[in-house]
This record gives C-alpha cells, sequence and structure tokens, in this order.
C-alpha cells in the first residue's frame, strides 16, 4: 500500500480515538487488513507548531490498530508534561502519526563512537541505563541538529545529568515513516 495511504487512514483513527474519549464520536475507516499487524507507533499532538503531547510504543506488541488508538488517546489525555486535552481544544490540534521500524543496537565503546554514528533527521534513538531510559522521534532533530546537544538533551529526558556517560550505557535507533494531518491531502471523513 503507498505510504500516503497508510496515513489517510492512521490520522483519522487516531483523531476518532480522541474525539471518542471526549463523547465526542467520530468515524474513521478500521477495515485495513494492515492493521492487524503488530506494529508500534507514536502519536504526536501540537498547537500552533508547539508541543501538546507525544506518546507511543518502541516495540510492537499489539496491532497497530490497537497501538495508534491507545497512544491517541494516551497523548491527549495521559502524557505527564500537559494537562489532559480538553473538547474544544481539539478543532485545533493537529494529529501527527509515526510508524516505527524495530530498533537496532549500537555498537561503540564511548560516547564519541556513539556520536559519530548517530544519523541526524533519520535516526530515532533510544537511550538506556538502567532504569533510566528515553527515547526521541528522528523528528526532533529539527530542534536539537547537533548529535552532542541531541544526546545531552536525550540524556536529560531520562533523568540523568547531560554530561554523564557510563559503559553501561545501551543506545538503540530506529526510522520512523510518518504522517500529519496538514501534510494528507483530502482525509476522510
Amino acid at each position: 500500500m503507498e505510504s500516503n495511504n497508510k496515513g489517510q487512514i492512521l490520522l483519522p483513527i487516531a483523531r476518532a480515538s480522541i474525539a471518542d474519549a471526549l463523547g465526542r464520536p467520530l468515524l474513521a475507516n478500521e477495515d485495513a487488513i494492515w492493521l492487524q499487524d503488530n506494529a508500534a507507533c507514536f502519536v504526536t499532538l501540537t498547537q500552533e507548531g508547539q508541543l501538546r503531547g507525544c506518546i507511543g510504543t518502541l516495540e510492537a506488541y499489539r496491532s497497530l490498530l490497537e497501538d495508534v488508538k491507545a497512544n491517541a488517546r494516551s497523548a491527549a489525555f495521559h502524557d505527564p508534561r500537559f494537562s489532559p486535552l480538553k473538547s474544544k481544544e481539539l478543532n485545533y490540534t493537529e494529529i501527527e502519526v509515526s510508524l516505527l521500524s524495530p530498533t537496532q543496537a549500537l555498537e561503540f565503546s564511548n560516547e564519541q563512537e556513539a556520536l559519530i554514528q548517530l544519523q541526524p533527521g533519520i535516526d530515532g534513538v533510544v537511550f538506556e541505563f538502567g532504569r533510566y531510559r528515553s527515547t526521541f522521534l528522528p523528528q526532533v532533530w529539527e530542534q536539537l541538529p547537533d548529535s552532542k546537544e541531541f544526546m545531552a538533551h536525550l540524556k536529560q529526558k531520562a533523568g540523568l545529568l547531560p554530561d554523564f556517560w557510563s559503559d553501561q550505557v545501551r543506545l538503540y535507533r530506529y526510522s520512523v515513516s510518518k504522517w500529519k494531518e496538514h501534510d494528507i491531502e483530502e482525509l476522510p471523513a
């Protein structure tokens, strides 16, 4: 299936899931067979270009249909950085769905080697150290184009100091296919 067509199906499902939780039911086509395949996605909400919520799954453990619906509701109502979305906000909230590839472990012996391997604008990155874990989607490179700065913010997001490093750090990369509502023409109702 053409990539754009997936966006034309996934975006209305995400919006309908949020609208339904707000008591404003919307219909969305959920018949595509590939929606039953296990997949991992993130749903990002923005208002006037500013982040309003972003929640996702790093590993595919449920159907894409379930994942996009659950992550849309979580981004709208359970992102701890924001208050729950109100019904009146939905009309001016833009939705983006990012479908993740499987993660790939990076091999390195120090932070410099790790930074050299990162592909700005392409790689989503998962940072792990013990119980500390964080991720940035590839889209975050738009705000943090420098690999060292990107990594410092990723460590801070995990709850560590920006200059923290340990031989126990693990990094994984992934790519995404993404769709924003304003980029998809003639979304089905």
